[in-house]
Formats: C-alpha cells, sequence, structure tokens
C-alpha cells in the first residue's frame, strides 16, 4: 500500500472499510531492527562487469564508498561532483521551463551529456528506477529521477510538486508518507479481507491481525446462497452483447475445459488491458488499439529462504544492489510482524530474502525493452534462474561463511512476464505534450453495458489506481 500522492476519499474508505488502519504501520514494523544490529545497504560490483567481486557497504555519496567502488579517478571525482555540489544547467529558466527540458531527456543523457559527468558512475543508479518503472536510467526521464530523490538536481531551485512527464513524485507530504504499509505477504492481504467481507465463512477472524495466518475455505467462495460468488479455474474467454441495441452481457467461459455460456445485465472487465480486445471484439477499433497500448512490465521477485542470517551480520549489511546481476536487488525481508506472524529478529533464525529483477534491456526504447524482457522470461527455465541465485548468495555472502547447499532451505521465484500496469513515458510518448487524450482514458470508455478497470485504466501501477478504477467502472454502469 504506497502511493507517491494522497489516496482519494474511495481509496481511503475501502481500506478503512476493511479495517487497515495506515497508521498502525510503524507498531508492524521494527524499523530500528537492522540498523541496531550494524547492518546497513551495500553494493555488489561483479568480475564479470567491473574486473573484480566487491562488496562496498554504504552508498554513493560518502568519502568511503567512493574510495572502495571499483571507479576511475574522473568517476570518483564526478560522484562526489554530482552528490555534493548543485548544478543548474538552464540559468535563466523557469521553473516549468527547466521542468519540461528535463522530462525531455533521460537521467543518463542527463548526467553525461548535460552536466557532462564521467559515463563511470552511471551503473551506481541505472537500477535505481526498476522497482517503480521495470527499467533503468537510460529510458527514465531526469524529471522523474527528480522525482524519485536522484542527484543531479539541487542548483535548479525546483518545488517538490509534480511536473510534465513525471510519473512518480517524491513523498514529501505528510499524507504521502503516512500511506506506506508493507504487509508481509504484499496485497495478498487486501485480497483476503475483500474476500472475507464479501463472501461470509469464506475465512475466519474479524481483524486485520488475524487474517494473515488465517486459513481460507475454498468451498465456500461458490456457493448459491451467497450473494458474491467467485468461480475459480473459470477463465473468460468472450463477452459480447446480446443484441446489438446492447440489452445484455453474454460471458462465456471455460470450466473444465468446456465452454459454458451466462447471462449478465452488466459486466466490468477488470483483466489486463491488451487482452480485453480478444476476449470482446465487437468494440470499436480506436478502443481497441488504446487497450492494446497496455503494455505490461515484466517483473521477477524472488524469496529465498535461508537457514540463518548470520553472514549479512558479519558483513555488515542488511542487503546490496548488484548493477551486474540476473537480480539486481537483494535484501533482507522487511521486518514486519502482524498478529500471530512474527517476523524473525535473531540473525540464527531462518528467514526470507527478497531478491528482484527487472527483465529490460538497456540501450533501447522503454516498450522495446519490456517485450524483449517478456521473452527472456518465457525463454528462462528455472534451473537457469535457481544458478544464478546460488553463485550471487555464495560470492557476496561467502566471506560471511554463507554456503548456498547448506544454508539455503528454499526458492521460490514469482515470474511475471506481465507485471506492472506501463505508466507513460515522457521520452517516448508524445501524446502527453499534445494535449491529446491518453490511451488509458479512451480505453476505459464504456461500451454499452461493458466498462472497464483494472490499474491499466489509470496506467499507473499502484494498489489505489486499481481501486479507484474499479470505482469509476461500477459508477459508468449506473
Amino acid at each position: 500500500v504506497e502511493s507517491p500522492l494522497p489516496y482519494s476519499p474511495v481509496a481511503k474508505g475501502l481500506l478503512h472499510e476493511l479495517g487497515i488502519d495506515v497508521g498502525r504501520y510503524a507498531q508492524y514494523y521494527d524499523a530500528g531492527l537492522y540498523a541496531g544490529l550494524g547492518l546497513r545497504g551495500g553494493y555488489f560490483f561483479d568480475r564479470e562487469h567491473f574486473g573484480a567481486d566487491r562488496l562496498v557497504i554504504g552508498r554513493p555519496g560518502t568519502e568511503a564508498f567512493a574510495a572502495n567502488a571499483p571507479l576511475s579517478d574522473s568517476a570518483r571525482r564526478d560522484l562526489k561532483r554530482l552528490t555534493t555540489q548543485g548544478f543548474d544547467p538552464y540559468p535563466g529558466l523557469s521553473e516549468a521551463d527547466k521542468r519540461a527540458r528535463l522530462a525531455r531527456v533521460s537521467y543518463a543523457d542527463y548526467l553525461t551529456k548535460v552536466l557532462g559527468l564521467d559515463p563511470g558512475i552511471l551503473p551506481l543508479y541505472q537500477t535505481v528506477p526498476h522497482s517503480l518503472f521495470g527499467a533503468g536510467i537510460d529510458v527514465v526521464s531526469a524529471q522523474d529521477a527528480f522525482g524519485i530523490g536522484l542527484p543531479g538536481f539541487d542548483g535548479l531551485g525546483l518545488s517538490d510538486k509534480p511536473g510534465p512527464g513525471q510519473n512518480y513524485d517524491a513523498q514529501t507530504t505528510d499524507e504521502g508518507e503516512k500511506f506506506f504499509c508493507h504487509f508481509p505477504d504484499g496485497n495478498a492481504t487486501i485480497t483476503r479481507l475483500l474476500v472475507r467481507r464479501l463472501i461470509p465463512g469464506s475465512i475466519p477472524g474479524t481483524s486485520v491481525d488475524d487474517v494473515m495466518t488465517a486459513r481460507a475455505d475454498y468451498s465456500a467462495l461458490d456457493r448459491t446462497v451467497n450473494r458474491v460468488r467467485i468461480r475459480l479455474n473459470s477463465p473468460v474467454i468472450r463477452v459480447r452483447h446480446e443484441t446489438a441495441a446492447h440489452r445484455g452481457v453474454e460471458v462465456t467461459y471455460l470450466a473444465s475445459g468446456k465452454p459454458v455460456t451466462v447471462a449478465a445485465g452488466s459486466v466490468v472487465l477488470a483483466c489486463w488491458h491488451a487482452t480485453i480486445p480478444y476476449l470482446c471484439p465487437e468494440l470499436p477499433a480506436a478502443q481497441k488499439e488504446a487497450l492494446a497500448f497496455a503494455i505490461k512490465i515484466p517483473l521477477v521477485y524472488t524469496n529465498v529462504l535461508i537457514r540463518n542470517w548470520t553472514s549479512f551480520q558479519k558483513l555488515g549489511i542488511s542487503g546490496f544492489s548488484a548493477p551486474g546481476g540476473w537480480h539486481t536487488e537483494v535484501r533482507l525481508d522487511l521486518p514486519v510482524s502482524v498478529g500471530d506472524y512474527r517476523h524473525p529478529k535473531d540473525p540464527n533464525e531462518p528467514i526470507v530474502l527478497h531478491l528482484a529483477k527487472s527483465a529490460c534491456q538497456p540501450g533501447r526504447p522503454i516498450r522495446e525493452q519490456h517485450r524483449l524482457g517478456r521473452a527472456e522470461l518465457f525463454s528462462t527455465p528455472f534451473s537457469a534462474i535457481e544458478r544464478t541465485i546460488r553463485d550471487q548468495l555464495g560470492r557476496v555472502l561467502g566471506a560471511g561463511g554463507f554456503e548456498p547447499a547448506r544454508d539455503i532451505l528454499g526458492i521460490t521465484v514469482n515470474r511475471w512476464p506481465h507485471g506492472y500496469a506501463y505508466q507513460y513515458n515522457s521520452l517516448f510518448d508524445d501524446f502527453w505534450f499534445e494535449g491529446k487524450p491518453t490511451p488509458c482514458e479512451t480505453a476505459r470508455v464504456r461500451y454499452g453495458r461493458i466498462a472497464f478497470a483494472n490499474a491499466d485504466a489509470a496506467a499507473y501501477s499502484y494498489t489505489d489506481a486499481a481501486i479507484d478504477q474499479a470505482y469509476r467502472a461500477v459508477r459508468d454502469l449506473g
């Protein structure tokens, strides 16, 4: 539950109705656990890309990091300039004009071509936007880089408000900071709370605290006595109006491999927008084109259960970035305890590691990167991913006593060729500056008795966007 801007009354209202009090997050989150054990973040530079394996503790901008990172003297000097000096490459321009310039240049080009800094510093920041946009600074605008707090903008005199082409605004307001809440199972908690509220008897308990470890009764989801029913393993394959006058809708889905058709007064299609033209071919051509524009961002989130985390303690790290690695981020899971679910506090206890990868191809246009990344994920077997995990953890943590064969207890790879909703990019999507309707605005227009939801309908890959678009879709049907 994270958003760069305040949630809408609708999104806030749903969380409140489900019993989610984001103000309690401080009670769940042991913010000082890792720091109290002397653990910090770091960078792992691998020999394949940087000449030798090297773990550097700390972050760019400190003297110790610059001294130990595998950088040339020129790159080391420019890293210090970037993190300590104020730059204004656009003197005399208004803030609006400066923002417009930043929206039209990638952060990589801003650093090297606009500020004239050594390209050797780029790997330090290349993967920072991965968790937001599924791509690196070669295709993320300088305006967005400013929004997520990357260096190089202190001398421009910019305010914190979002500007043209900015996908993500810094969390600078009390409201923005308040609405961050991470559950150990991710947004599965929200889904489980929704199901429990809609279908009595499906999940025991009454609160957020008890839903975490409650077992769902799947047999309760599709009972005729319930007002709301959820039918699993029933993918929809066709949606169409019964008549030319759009008075009703036929929905065909698969049950045990056989097609079943049911009638509905109205339908909300809340699936990926790119699939909708195939499910509902009667839609107008312009709307199909707009729906198909919503390409998904490929991602991999991997969980690795390890026997203990004494190796992290011995090395003094809570996690690390790996600019050259298959997984570019590795960290100890966020220390969150809710209800009966307790996060480990002793390094001798087992713990889950979170590893992340954005399947991107630097140097190509962003949408092409997403398509190529999706192909990579489809063609990479689990055995290859497992080898990269064992190799990387062994090389980084081996000095702390970690042995992959002994210490890795389990691996779960969440491979999402169709992950985040695509957020528009000011470097490649010209309609942002032309005053034209965006594809998502055209895509989500109600068609007869069919409405459209999903985060794709907002081109914004956040929980509150999905909630707001669901609410809007229902209202569209009247």
